[in-house]
C-alpha cells in the first residue's frame, strides 16, 4: 500500500484536499453564524464525513485498472442504465427541497443521483468515442454519442435541475470537440442548442427558473424577490477588500443574509471573509489542478484514458464557471455546486471518485503500460 500511495500524483491530490480544508473552514464558519443564530447546524460534522468516505473511495477506486471500464462494455451499459433508473425513480419518489426532486433522502443524509450520472456519461462517451471504427466527423456518431448524453440532461431537467443539465451538455459537447467533430456539424449542433434553449423556454421552464433569468438581466426588477440572492452575493464579494474580513466574521454569512451560503453561494461567503487575495489563491489551486489534469491527457497514450480525464475536466470546469458565473452576476442563478468547496456529500463523493480513476489512469501512463497509440 505504501508503495502505491508513493506512485499517486500528489500535486493533483494536494490541490483538492487544500481546496477541502478551506471547504472545511467555510462551513466551520458558516455553522458558527448559524448557531449564534439560535439555529442548529451540523455542516461540518457532515462534510467532514463525505471527506473521509470520499478519500477512501478515491484510494480504492486508484486501485482498480482503469481498463476495465473500458474492456468490460456490459458493466457499463449496466452501470449507465442503473444511473437513468435512478434519475427516474427520484423524480418519482425523491425528497422535494422547493419544488426541485433531486434528492433521496436516509435519515440525515441525502443522495443526488445526478452526479452519478455524470460519472456513467464520461464514462460512457469516453468508451463510445475511444472505439476504433467511431470517427465522430460522421453525423451518426455525433446523433448516438447525443442520445447517450440526452437521455441523462431529459431526466435531469425535469426534476427540474438546470445547472446540471448545462454540465452535462457542456462534457458532451467538450468531448465531441475533442474527438474531431467538423466546423460545419458544430455549426449545426450549435444551431439544434438554440432552437432547443427557445423551446425549452416556452415548454419546460418553471416560471422561477425563467424569473431568474429576467432578474439576471434586470436586478432591480425584483430586489426583495428573484433577484435578492445575487444581491447579496455581490455584496458578499465586494464587502471582502483585499483581504477579506477574516474567518467567521463576514456580515452577509454570519448575519444569514444570503441564502445557500454553504452550497450555491459558498464562494461569495469565501471571498467576503478571505478578501481578493484569498480568492487569487483559491483560484491558484484551481490551476494547479487542471495544470495536472492536462499533463495526464496529453501523456495518455490511450483515447480512453484521455478522453475520460477531459471529460471529468470539462465538467469540473463547467462547475466552476457557472457557480462563480453566478456568484458574481455574469450568469443566471440555476444553482450548481462548487467543486470540493460546496457542502455536499454527492458531489463531493463522485467527485473524489472519479479522482481516483484519474489517479490509476495517471499511474500507468507513468509506467507506461498502457499501449501508445492504441
Amino acid at each position: 500500500m505504501w508503495t502505491h500511495l508513493k506512485k499517486l500524483d500528489w500535486l493533483l491530490i494536494g490541490s483538492v484536499l487544500a481546496l477541502c480544508a478551506i471547504s472545511l473552514l467555510e462551513i466551520w464558519s458558516i455553522d458558527k453564524g448559524i448557531l449564534a443564530s439560535g439555529r442548529s447546524s451540523d455542516f461540518f460534522v457532515r462534510q467532514g464525513i463525505f471527506l473521509v468516505g470520499g478519500l477512501a473511495a478515491m484510494l480504492f477506486l486508484s486501485l482498480i485498472d482503469a481498463q476495465f471500464y473500458r474492456n468490460h462494455s456490459l458493466f457499463l451499459v449496466l452501470a449507465y442504465f442503473l444511473s437513468l433508473v435512478l434519475l427516474v425513480a427520484v423524480i418519482l419518489l425523491g425528497h422535494k427541497i422547493r419544488g426541485t426532486a433531486s434528492w433521496f433522502k436516509f435519515g440525515e443524509f441525502s443522495f443526488a443521483p445526478v452526479e452519478l450520472a455524470k460519472f456513467m456519461v464520461i464514462l460512457i462517451l469516453a468508451k463510445y468515442f475511444s472505439q476504433r471504427h467511431v470517427e465522430v466527423y460522421r453525423v451518426r456518431h455525433i446523433i448516438v454519442s447525443g442520445l447517450y448524453a440526452s437521455l441523462p440532461i431529459a431526466l435531469v431537467l425535469l426534476q427540474p435541475d438546470l445547472g446540471s443539465a448545462i454540465v452535462l451538455a457542456a462534457v458532451w459537447l467538450g468531448l465531441v470537440l475533442l474527438s474531431g467533430m467538423k466546423r460545419r456539424h458544430l455549426a449545426w449542433v450549435l444551431l439544434a442548442g438554440v432552437i432547443i434553449s427557445v423551446l425549452s423556454w416556452s415548454f419546460v421552464f418553471k416560471t422561477y427558473q425563467k424569473e431568474r433569468v429576467l432578474t439576471f438581466l434586470n436586478p432591480a426588477k425584483d430586489p426583495l424577490g428573484y433577484s435578492y440572492n445575487l444581491i447579496q452575493s455581490k455584496i458578499a464579494i465586494g464587502s471582502g477588500g483585499w483581504w477579506g474580513k477574516g474567518l467567521g466574521q463576514g456580515s452577509q454569512g454570519q448575519l444569514n443574509f444570503l441564502p445557500e451560503k454553504h452550497t450555491d453561494f459558498i464562494f461569495s461567503v469565501f471571498s467576503e471573509e478571505w478578501g481578493f487575495f484569498g480568492v487569487v489563491f483559491f483560484f491558484v489551486l484551481y490551476s494547479l489542478f487542471f495544470w495536472r489534469l492536462m499533463k495526464i491527457i496529453l501523456a495518455a497514450g490511450n483515447n480512453f484514458f484521455r478522453l475520460f480525464v477531459a471529460g471529468y475536466a470539462v465538467m469540473i470546469f463547467a462547475q466552476i464557471s457557472i457557480n462563480v458565473g453566478m456568484c458574481l452576476g455574469l450568469l443566471p442563478i440555476t444553482g450548481i455546486a462548487l467543486p470540493f468547496l460546496s457542502y455536499g456529500g454527492s458531489n463531493l463523493l463522485i467527485n473524489l471518485m472519479m479522482l481516483g480513476v484519474v489517479q490509476n489512469i495517471a499511474m500507468q501512463t507513468k509506467a507506461g503500460q498502457i499501449r501508445m497509440g492504441d
